[in-house]
């Protein structure tokens, strides 16, 4: 809080200088002059819709996942962390945000801006490295790079574990005095100081870049263009190629969908604030500097849609918490009995994409039994082949 508004220019905002804007000294006092107030209604508007939608989703995963044990499986701990970072980060950063820009500046002070740029900065690191992770642990199962070593609990608690410790190291820095947070641009949300021209900001703003993008981001290619490799292994070694083919699409259609929300929404932030790094300089309208930041802002609502309600067995699932007929969910219910039964000598070993025996794989081709919703994501997946003797 004492380096609050490092680079600033004459007690002014970081930022003056770079876009041109005439602000008060005092960052708290008011909005840009500049501005016109309808301008932060939208930015109020559009904050509302996503934190709604949000909160609306995660928290509907969250509930779900808790309603049932089968979905509490050890590869779902990453997903259910996702849900609760988004959460967390549109609970605090969301509301926060709608309500500053109806006031049309941060109002609530410099120690709610620093509480605020902490808190989102963290949870939203804690989110894109649960994607990271959650592709490793993918990996993980499906290749078996250590043998007979399988994902269990234990293994998704110390990624549990990493993830909320490793974003905490790389988050806490500007609190303790490695560069800073600071009010955006446009004063209504705060955030690491990008705009500082000294040497302690840019240091810290590049580690962050390194650590919290850069190196995520390697881990969700190499992880998932393994599993695709090994994917394809078994489609050209299997026999009946309508079955290892199918969930080999399904594999990279979800892939691909998942590589470019990630790219969607964080690269413009990363590119923005590598940028203005290097060129604090550079002249940017307050409004355009505040749109890579509404974009990752957009991940807590794609992240449900994308890793869980895509699920045909979790969409069973939320029918079922849901559906008003007691027969529906009786029927279910005696299906999910039977399902324990069935699994508890091979359940263990299915991943979240995983595998089902060539068998199960032909009986569910012939008939759907509703209810099934034993994992977020089951492929029907020989493994023999993929886990060949």
């Amino acid at each position: 809080v004492k380096r609050f508004g490092t680079g600033a220019v004459d007690g002014a905002l970081p930022s003056e200088a770079s876009v041109g804007v005439s602000t008060p000294r005092d960052p708290f006092s008011g909005p840009l002059g500049k501005i016109e107030s309808w301008n932060f209604k939208v930015l109020a508007t559009l904050m509302f819709l996503v934190t709604f939608l949000s909160l609306s989703e995660n928290f509907t995963v969250m509930l779900v996942t808790y309603r049932f044990k089968q979905l509490r499986q050890p590869l779902n701990y990453i997903i259910l962390n996702l849900s609760l970072a988004d959460f967390l980060m549109s609970l605090i950063g969301g509301t926060i945000s709608f309500v500053t820009n109806l006031y049309g500046y941060f109002f609530l002070g410099a120690w709610a801006c620093v509480l605020e740029a902490f808190s989102v900065t963290y949870l939203g690191i804690v989110a894109l490295w649960s994607l990271a992770v959650l592709a490793f642990e993918r990996y993980f199962v499906i290749c078996r790079p250590l043998g007979n070593i399988r994902l269990q609990g234990k293994h998704a608690a110390l990624g549990l574990l990493f993830i909320w410790i490793f974003s905490f190291i790389w988050t806490i820095p500007p609190v303790l005095g490695w560069s800073s947070y600071t009010v955006s641009p446009i004063g209504t949300t705060c955030e690491p100081n990008w705009y500082s021209t000294e040497h302690n900001d840019h240091t810290y703003i590049i580690a962050l870049f390194i650590t919290c993008f850069i190196m995520p981001l390697i881990v969700i290619f190499v992880s998932y263009g393994k599993l695709m490799k090994k994917l394809r292994k078994v489609a050209s070694t299997q026999g009946r190629l309508g079955v290892a083919r199918k969930p080999e699409k399904q594999v990279t259609r979800m892939v691909i969908v998942m590589i470019l929300a990630f790219l969607f929404c964080w690269t413009p932030y990363a590119a923005f604030s590598i940028t203005v790094t290097a060129c604090p300089t550079i002249k940017l309208d307050p409004r355009l500097a505040a749109i890579p930041a509404f974009f990752s802002k957009t991940a807590t609502v794609y992240n449900p849609i994308i890793y869980v309600f895509m699920n045909k067995q979790f969409r069973k699932c939320l029918l079922q918490m849901f559906s008003l007929t007691d027969s529906l969910l009786g029927e279910s219910n005696t299906h999910q009995t039977a399902e324990q039964g069935v699994q508890i000598g091979n359940d263990r070993e299915m991943p979240t994409i995983g595998t089902r025996s060539a068998a199960s794989s032909n009986r569910a081709e012939g008939h759907e039994v509703h209810g099934n919703c034993d994992s977020f994501a089951q492929l029907s997946i020989p493994e023999n082949k993929v886990h060949p003797m």
